[in-house]
C-alpha cells in the first residue's frame, strides 16, 4: 500500500496541467470521493446509537463491590495553574479513584508549592514515592527526573496496584460520574483492555479562543463517533491518553508506553491489539459514551498547528511501525479494514492541501470554466457533510447524555465556513508532521496552562 497513494497523486496532479475540464481536479474529486465513502461508513456503523441512545445514556445499575478498583496516573510537567482543579475533579468522582498517583516529570514551576499548599505534600527524592497527602490520603507524588510523558507514565506503573490503570493529562477535568462510567465498562466486559473517555475541548475566552473552541467541538463530535463506528468494526486504535483506562494486567504484559513514539497512547493500543489477535485473546477496545471530560485545547493558528504536527507525525510513525499488519487476514478487521484506511489517510492531508492549491491556481490563472464547477462539487460535500452533521449531532447528545454547546445553528454555520479555514488548517498542520517525520523531530512539547 505504501507506493499507491504517492504514485496515485501525483498522476492526479498532473491532470490539472494537461487537461481543460473538471477532471483538471482530479486529485480533489479522488479527495471529495475518498472523504464522503468514510463518512458513508460512519453514518452506518453509528445507526444504532439511533435505536439504543436511551439505553446508552442511562447509567446501568451497577454493585459498588463489583466494580474494579481504580489508580489514576497524572503525567505531568511545569503544569502548576492546573494541578489543583485536575486533582479536586478525579477526588469529587463517585466512588473516587482508590490511588491518584502524580507522575512529576521534573517539574520546576511552582508545582511543589501547589501541592503542598492545597493537599500538604512534601517532596520525597527523585525516583521515591512520597507519603500520602494528609488531606487526601489516595493522592500521592513522585517526583522523576525529565524524561518525557510516556517514561512517566511507565515509571508510575509498578506502583499502581489497581484493577484498572487510568491516565489522565494534568489540563483535563472529570466530569460527574465519567470514573463510575469507566468502571462499570470494565465490570460488564471481562475480555475489555482498553477504554477511552468522551473528551470535549476548551480554550479560553476571547475572540480567537472561542473560534478554535468552536470548530474544534464539532470536529470532536465527528471524530468520537468515528471512533464509536470502528469499534464495532473490532478496529478502534485512537483512545486518547488524555483519558483513558487499561486493564493492569495487559498493560503491563505489552510493555507500557513507547517512550520513543511521538503519540504513545495511539502506539499502545496497536500493540495492545497485536498481542490479543497474535494469541487469540478476544481483547476488546472501546470508546465509552457517558464517560465524559472536559480538555484544554490549542486557542491560536500556531499551538494547533502544533499539535497537529506532533498527531499526525506520530500517526505515521505508528503506522510505518506496523506496516506488516496492512491488509493482513491475521489481524482480521484491524488489519483488512481499519489499518487499510489509515494507510490511505496518511496521504489524505497532502490531497486536500493541494486540490485547494489547484483550486486557487485554476482560478488565478483565468479558468473559471474549469473553476465553476469544482465549486458546485465542494458546495455539494459541504451540503452532504451538513446533513450528515445535523443528523449525527441528535445522536451524538443522546449517546454521552449531554447536549450543551451543540446548537443547530451554530453546525450549520461551522460545516459552511469549515472547509475552507479550519479543516485547511488542519491539514497544513498534518503536512508539517510529514515534515516532522522524514526529519525525525518532533517532542511531547508543552503548552502555557491557565488555572482553571
Amino acid at each position: 500500500m505504501g507506493w499507491v497513494g504517492p504514485l496515485l497523486f501525483l498522476v492526479l496532479v498532473t491532470q490539472a496541467f494537461v487537461r481543460l475540464g473538471l477532471l483538471a481536479w482530479a486529485v480533489g474529486i479522488v479527495y471529495v470521493l475518498y472523504d464522503t465513502a468514510l463518512l458513508g461508513f460512519t453514518a452506518w456503523q453509528i445507526l444504532p446509537l439511533r435505536r439504543a441512545a436511551r439505553q446508552l445514556s442511562a447509567p446501568p445499575a451497577a454493585t459498588p463491590g463489583a466494580l474494579p478498583s481504580v489508580g489514576v496516573v497524572i503525567a505531568a510537567h511545569n503544569e502548576a495553574a492546573v494541578l489543583g482543579v485536575t486533582i479536586d475533579s478525579l477526588a469529587a468522582q463517585v466512588p473516587p479513584p482508590e490511588l491518584i498517583l502524580l507522575a512529576d516529570d521534573a517539574s520546576d514551576d511552582e508545582s511543589a508549592e501547589v501541592l503542598e499548599q492545597l493537599y500538604g505534600l512534601r517532596a520525597a527524592p527523585p525516583g521515591q514515592l512520597g507519603e500520602p497527602s494528609p488531606r487526601l490520603p489516595s493522592l500521592r507524588w513522585l517526583r522523576l527526573p525529565r524524561g518525557g510523558k510516556a517514561r512517566a507514565l511507565n515509571a508510575a506503573l509498578p506502583l499502581v496496584h489497581t484493577d484498572l490503570v487510568l491516565t489522565v493529562d494534568a489540563d483535563t477535568l472529570l466530569v460527574p460520574g465519567a470514573l463510575a462510567a469507566m468502571r462499570e465498562a470494565f465490570a460488564a466486559e471481562p475480555q475489555l483492555v482498553a477504554a477511552t473517555g468522551v473528551l470535549e475541548p476548551f480554550c479560553p475566552p476571547g475572540a480567537v479562543g472561542s473560534v478554535f473552541a468552536w470548530f474544534q467541538r464539532y470536529e470532536y463530535v465527528r471524530n468520537f463517533l468515528a471512533r464509536y463506528a470502528w469499534m464495532r468494526q473490532q478496529g478502534l486504535l485512537l483512545v486518547s491518553g488524555a483519558f483513558a483506562a487499561f486493564r493492569r494486567g495487559p498493560l503491563l504484559e505489552v510493555g507500557g508506553f513507547d517512550p520513543q513514539c511521538l503519540v504513545e497512547d495511539y502506539e499502545l493500543i496497536h500493540r495492545l491489539h497485536r498481542h490479543g489477535l497474535e494469541r487469540g485473546l478476544g481483547w476488546t477496545v472501546q470508546v465509552i459514551g457517558r464517560a465524559r471530560a472536559r480538555t484544554d485545547a490549542p486557542a491560536t493558528p500556531l499551538a494547533f498547528l502544533r499539535q497537529r504536527r506532533r498527531w499526525f507525525g506520530g500517526f505515521l510513525q505508528t503506522q510505518r511501525w506496523n506496516r506488516d499488519m496492512v491488509l493482513n487476514p491475521r489481524y482480521g478487521k484491524l488489519g483488512m479494514r481499519m489499518l487499510t484506511v489509515k494507510a490511505l489517510d496518511t496521504v489524505q492531508p497532502i490531497y486536500g492541501v493541494s486540490a485547494f492549491a489547484i483550486l486557487i491556481w485554476l482560478a488565478a490563472s483565468g479558468r473559471l470554466a474549469v473553476a465553476g464547477p469544482i465549486l458546485l462539487v465542494m458546495l455539494a460535500k459541504v451540503a452532504l457533510d451538513l446533513s450528515f452533521h445535523l443528523w449525527s449531532i441528535r445522536l451524538y447528545a443522546r449517546w454521552v447524555g449531554h447536549d450543551e454547546g451543540l446548537g443547530w445553528g451554530q453546525a450549520l454555520l461551522a460545516s459552511l465556513l469549515e472547509p475552507f479555514s479550519f479543516q485547511l488548517l488542519r491539514h497544513l498542520g498534518a503536512c508539517w508532521g510529514w515534515l516532522a517525520f522524514l526529519s525525525g523531530s518532533g517532542s511531547w512539547g508543552h503548552a502555557r496552562r491557565r488555572r482553571g
